[in-house]
């Protein structure tokens, strides 16, 4: 209350992806069900020319542009506003990884600005969703050019899709993902990476690709080089398939064999420390199996946290922009606390209330 009574208006504490916006000079306005984000104009058109010189402005404002195409999703759709971001982003090349038949799978590579062969930088390998049927690299280039800024090799997986070919299967799914981590540490040294400190992430179908590089080593195929480990340094799962059994997705699409490729039927001693991050309302990849993991995990005495969103559903970080930044800031903390990256003291937050350990 103020002096003759009355209340005055509350504040509400800016989100982090206002905080992220106003920190670089943009302006927001609410519409009542989306957010539209554009430059501030007290800036000179020669102002603006030079703050594109700066890989932190450019990123900015190419999310800018971004959001501004994903305040007009088509009708019956739901936005998905990182996919014009994605659109406008370029990695810095790609590289054959592996070739099966007449095709060549490729890892599209986010560098960091001035990496050299000589470099020996961490590197995060992030695979895409999309029910092993859809899909593509770009899906992951936010993720994978985020995290070059932070100083590692960003990298998004190209591989076979269920159907793609003929006889092509889940488990070519899986065998892809094992040799692009093979793939990595075989030419560690030209590519400028640390071959101990890779870290590999997927969402949906893609953090059960993710998985499968530490979990699946009976589905390796008589070509595979099974004398370069393909087992990452740290996995960081978004909703991903995690149980294949007819409780949780994919046994339809995987068939008489799905228990071979079910990741919480393989948890053992020794694997990779883990991150999940589970909307609790998820009917696609429900909840249940990520608790479940975790318990498994925790009990085989493996590092293991899960991080709950209260009524997410399926894919909810990719649909609202605030909860990808929660979702990222989150990964930042936890690749740090396991020496894959060193970030700055100023990036490292408290551990959000819903976090299992």
């Amino acid at each position: 209350m103020h002096g003759g009574g009355r209340q005055l208006p509350r504040v509400r504490k800016p989100s982090a992806s206002v905080r992220y916006h106003e920190k670089h000079n943009l302006r927001i306005n609410a519409l009542p069900t989306q957010v539209c984000i554009r430059q501030g104009r007290t800036a000179t058109e020669t102002q603006q020319r030079r703050a594109m010189t700066t890989p932190m402005n450019r990123h900015a404002l190419l999310i800018v542009a971004a959001i501004g195409l994903a305040c007009q999703p088509a009708v019956g759709q739901v936005a998905r506003p990182l996919d014009p971001l994605a659109a406008k982003l370029e990695p810095t090349r790609t590289v054959v990884y592996r070739s099966v038949g007449e095709r060549s799978l490729r890892l599209h590579l986010f560098e960091p600005d001035g990496h050299r062969p000589t470099d020996r930088r961490p590197v995060l390998l992030v695979i895409h969703g999309g029910g092993w049927t859809g899909g593509n690299p770009r899906r992951s280039y936010p993720i994978a050019d985020r995290f070059a800024r932070l100083g590692m090799v960003g990298a998004s997986l190209e591989y076979r899709l269920l159907g793609s070919g003929p006889g092509t299967t889940v488990f070519d799914c899986v065998r892809d993902g094992r040799a692009a981590v093979r793939y990595l540490r075989r030419h560690a040294v030209a590519l400028g990476i640390d071959p101990a400190r890779i870290a590999v992430a997927g969402n949906s179908a893609g953090g059960h690709v993710a998985v499968g590089t530490a979990l699946f080593d009976a589905v390796d195929e008589a070509a595979d080089n099974a004398t370069v480990a393909c087992r990452p340094d740290a996995l960081v799962l978004y909703y991903p398939v995690i149980d294949t059994s007819a409780r949780g997705y994919g046994q339809q699409k995987i068939g008489d064999r799905w228990r071979a490729l079910s990741p919480v039927d393989h948890v053992r001693p020794g694997l990779p420390p883990t991150i999940l991050f589970h909307g609790t309302a998820d009917t696609v990849t429900p909840y249940v199996g990520a608790m479940l993991f975790q318990t498994r995990m925790q009990t085989a005495g493996n590092h293991c946290e899960l991080v709950s969103h209260p009524g997410g559903k399926h894919g909810y970080l990719i649909f609202d922009l605030d909860l990808f930044e929660r979702a990222m800031e989150r990964t930042e903390q936890f690749l740090k606390a396991q020496n894959i990256v060193e970030l700055p003291s100023s990036t490292v937050e408290s551990d959000p209330p819903n976090a299992r350990q």
